[in-house]
């Protein structure tokens, strides 16, 4: 029996079975088409294949990044959630699809990437504090160059600067791309009648992190008056991903406030890797500062140290201290 194809995904968190829009796209996928992957979720790219995530690495190791081309392999081996569609929904999945990639997407790279409270508070926060040491320090500003590309690529404007009109003119396509989507969906549990299909998953992928809590959620608060995609949303969470749907209440509930005992308490696996990531920024500053001279270390021969103090000099210092 041939290996299963293993799936590289960032981590979730906030009830989110991943943070990532193209990770969960790809997750739902997989989950209604049934495929059985492996799965590992990550919180460091460059411990994928590709050095991005998503990535698939199929067992002819093959590397797939993007979900589109994820979710074609997954059909082609026989884990294929649209195969009851006809002709003309098909075609309407497509045609949402591209909807979602012009008018929502840019939006949620702005709310996630570009807004300012929003980056700091929550996005860096998050990233800077889920990824080892030095790379906490580098990857997140660095993907957030990234973002802003594809920002600047998905509105055809490589001079796109952030401001208050881009911010109103972003949201005001994604509130028009949800009201569609919702319009579409209706009273349906799924867009084409009781199964999900890709355009299924494309939907909560691009949904779900609207509902995450930020300083500046403009995006959740219009998800949140159209009930019928919020439940859409809530429903895929609960059927699909139960765990991850119960991961937040359940944090909340369980957690235990802080106190000196703390640290005691850990497992002894968190311990001793808290103390390997201490010794490692110890040994990088420790290297850095001889580097660049802050620190300098000087050689005394072994015989100057042993060597025994003179008893005439120390009598001679003494007998000018009398003086």
């Amino acid at each position: 029996m041939a290996a299963p194809d293993e799936l590289f995904c960032w981590e979730g968190d906030w009830g989110l079975p991943s943070v990532s829009t193209d990770c969960l796209v790809v997750l739902a996928y997989a989950q209604f088409a049934g495929a059985p992957l492996k799965l590992r979720k990550i919180c460091n790219p460059w411990r994928s294949p590709s050095g991005s995530l998503p990535a698939l690495r199929t067992n002819q190791k093959e590397t797939l990044s993007r979900p589109a081309d994820i979710i074609i392999h997954l059909r082609k081996q026989k884990f294929n959630a649209d195969f009851d569609l006809s002709a003309k929904e098909g075609a309407d999945s497509l045609a949402f699809i591209s909807l979602l990639e012009e008018k929502l997407m840019p939006a949620l790279i702005y709310t996630f990437w570009v807004e300012p409270k929003n980056y700091v508070d929550v996005t860096r926060r998050w990233y800077a504090e889920h990824m080892m040491f030095p790379l906490n320090f580098f990857l997140p500003g660095r993907m957030q160059s990234r973002q802003l590309e594809k920002l600047r690529l998905l509105r055809g404007d490589e001079s796109l600067e952030a401001g208050e009109e881009l911010e109103k003119e972003l949201y005001r396509d994604a509130a028009e791309c949800m009201n569609l989507l919702s319009q579409r969906l209706g009273s349906q549990k799924f867009f084409f009648g009781d199964s999900p299909s890709s355009l299924d998953a494309y939907v909560f992928g691009h949904l779900l992190p609207s509902e995450c809590k930020l300083p500046n959620a403009k995006l959740q608060q219009h998800l949140k008056s159209l009930d019928n995609l919020s439940n859409f949303c809530s429903n895929i969470l609960l059927l699909y991903f139960p765990r991850d749907g119960r991961a937040e209440t359940s944090a909340q509930k369980a957690a235990p406030q802080p106190d000196s005992g703390d640290f005691d308490k850990r497992p002894q696996q968190a311990q001793e890797a808290s103390c390997c990531r201490l010794r490692f920024a110890f040994g990088a500053m420790l290297s850095y500062a001889l580097l660049t001279g802050m620190v300098s270390i000087q050689h005394v021969h072994q015989e100057a140290l042993e060597e025994p103090p003179d008893p005439e000099h120390i009598a001679s210092h003494e007998e000018e201290g009398d003086g």
